[in-house]
Protein backbone atom coordinates (compact mmCIF):
# COMPACT_ATOMS: atom_id res chain seq x y z
CA UNK A 1 0.00 0.00 0.00
CA UNK A 2 1.80 3.64 -0.86
CA UNK A 3 1.58 6.22 1.76
CA UNK A 4 -1.20 8.07 0.54
CA UNK A 5 -3.51 5.05 0.92
CA UNK A 6 -2.19 4.13 4.40
CA UNK A 7 -2.88 8.11 5.25
CA UNK A 8 -6.15 7.85 3.92
CA UNK A 9 -6.84 4.36 5.58
CA UNK A 10 -5.90 5.73 8.75
CA UNK A 11 -8.28 9.19 8.12
CA UNK A 12 -10.75 7.04 8.12
CA UNK A 13 -10.40 4.67 10.80
CA UNK A 14 -10.29 8.35 13.05
CA UNK A 15 -13.26 9.45 11.44
CA UNK A 16 -14.99 6.50 12.60
CA UNK A 17 -13.79 6.39 15.95
CA UNK A 18 -14.74 10.04 15.94
CA UNK A 19 -18.47 9.25 15.73
CA UNK A 20 -18.92 6.08 17.08
CA UNK A 21 -17.29 8.51 20.29
CA UNK A 22 -19.87 10.75 19.65
CA UNK A 23 -22.79 7.99 20.24
CA UNK A 24 -23.05 8.79 24.08
CA UNK A 25 -25.82 6.34 25.43
CA UNK A 26 -27.77 8.17 28.43
CA UNK A 27 -27.92 5.59 31.18
CA UNK A 28 -28.77 6.00 35.13
CA UNK A 29 -26.75 3.38 37.35
CA UNK A 30 -28.99 1.99 39.71
CA UNK A 31 -28.34 0.29 43.30
CA UNK A 32 -31.15 -1.66 44.98
CA UNK A 33 -29.65 -2.23 48.32
CA UNK A 34 -31.62 -3.87 51.37
CA UNK A 35 -30.99 -1.96 54.74
CA UNK A 36 -33.06 -4.75 56.59
CA UNK A 37 -32.05 -7.26 58.74
CA UNK A 38 -34.61 -9.75 56.98
CA UNK A 39 -34.94 -10.60 53.20
CA UNK A 40 -37.38 -8.70 50.25
CA UNK A 41 -38.91 -10.26 47.48
CA UNK A 42 -40.08 -9.72 44.39
CA UNK A 43 -38.80 -6.38 44.14
CA UNK A 44 -40.01 -4.41 40.93
CA UNK A 45 -38.49 -0.84 39.75
CA UNK A 46 -41.19 0.72 37.59
CA UNK A 47 -39.69 3.69 35.27
CA UNK A 48 -41.20 5.72 32.98
CA UNK A 49 -41.74 3.59 29.84
CA UNK A 50 -39.87 0.46 30.95
CA UNK A 51 -39.42 -2.07 34.41
CA UNK A 52 -37.23 -4.21 35.64
CA UNK A 53 -37.37 -6.63 38.78
CA UNK A 54 -35.35 -8.50 41.17
CA UNK A 55 -36.19 -12.02 42.67
CA UNK A 56 -35.41 -11.59 46.13
CA UNK A 57 -32.93 -9.63 47.97
CA UNK A 58 -30.87 -10.83 51.18
CA UNK A 59 -30.20 -8.76 54.41
CA UNK A 60 -27.48 -6.01 53.42
CA UNK A 61 -27.03 -7.09 49.62
CA UNK A 62 -27.35 -5.27 46.86
CA UNK A 63 -28.40 -5.26 43.35
CA UNK A 64 -26.92 -3.21 40.10
CA UNK A 65 -28.65 -2.23 36.95
CA UNK A 66 -28.49 0.03 34.44
CA UNK A 67 -31.35 1.81 32.55
CA UNK A 68 -32.41 4.51 30.16
CA UNK A 69 -35.17 6.99 30.59
CA UNK A 70 -37.23 7.13 27.36
CA UNK A 71 -40.05 9.48 29.05
CA UNK A 72 -40.46 12.05 31.78
CA UNK A 73 -42.47 10.12 34.57
CA UNK A 74 -41.82 8.80 38.47
CA UNK A 75 -40.08 5.94 39.50
CA UNK A 76 -42.31 3.38 41.17
CA UNK A 77 -40.62 0.61 43.35
CA UNK A 78 -42.73 -2.21 44.58
CA UNK A 79 -41.71 -5.40 46.65
CA UNK A 80 -42.98 -7.74 49.56
CA UNK A 81 -41.62 -7.70 52.94
CA UNK A 82 -40.38 -10.73 54.83
CA UNK A 83 -44.12 -11.31 56.19
CA UNK A 84 -45.70 -10.90 52.48
CA UNK A 85 -46.91 -7.34 53.29
CA UNK A 86 -46.47 -5.27 49.56
CA UNK A 87 -45.24 -2.04 49.91
CA UNK A 88 -45.00 0.37 47.37
CA UNK A 89 -42.97 3.54 47.32
CA UNK A 90 -42.85 6.68 44.92
CA UNK A 91 -38.94 7.43 43.59
CA UNK A 92 -37.51 10.64 41.83
CA UNK A 93 -39.60 12.20 38.89
CA UNK A 94 -36.97 10.71 35.40
CA UNK A 95 -36.64 12.51 32.49
CA UNK A 96 -35.91 11.29 28.80
CA UNK A 97 -31.70 11.18 28.54
CA UNK A 98 -31.40 11.36 32.18
CA UNK A 99 -27.87 10.08 33.15
CA UNK A 100 -26.49 9.41 36.43
CA UNK A 101 -27.03 7.48 39.21
CA UNK A 102 -29.89 6.42 41.62
CA UNK A 103 -29.82 4.22 44.67
CA UNK A 104 -32.83 2.73 46.18
CA UNK A 105 -32.79 1.63 49.88
CA UNK A 106 -35.22 -0.90 50.68
CA UNK A 107 -36.67 -1.70 54.08
CA UNK A 108 -39.39 -4.23 55.90
CA UNK A 109 -41.73 -0.79 56.21
CA UNK A 110 -40.79 0.95 52.03
CA UNK A 111 -37.99 2.54 50.04
CA UNK A 112 -36.07 5.42 49.64
CA UNK A 113 -34.28 6.27 46.98
CA UNK A 114 -31.67 9.49 46.32
CA UNK A 115 -30.62 10.17 42.24
CA UNK A 116 -28.16 11.72 40.82
CA UNK A 117 -28.34 13.51 37.25
CA UNK A 118 -25.17 14.90 35.76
Amino acid sequence: MRPSGIRALLLLILAAGIVVGCMHSHVINVTVTNTSAEKVSAIVIDYPEATFGINSLDPGKSFEYQIKPTATGTLKIQFSNAHGVNRVSAGPVMHKNDEGSLRINVSQDGAVSEIHIN
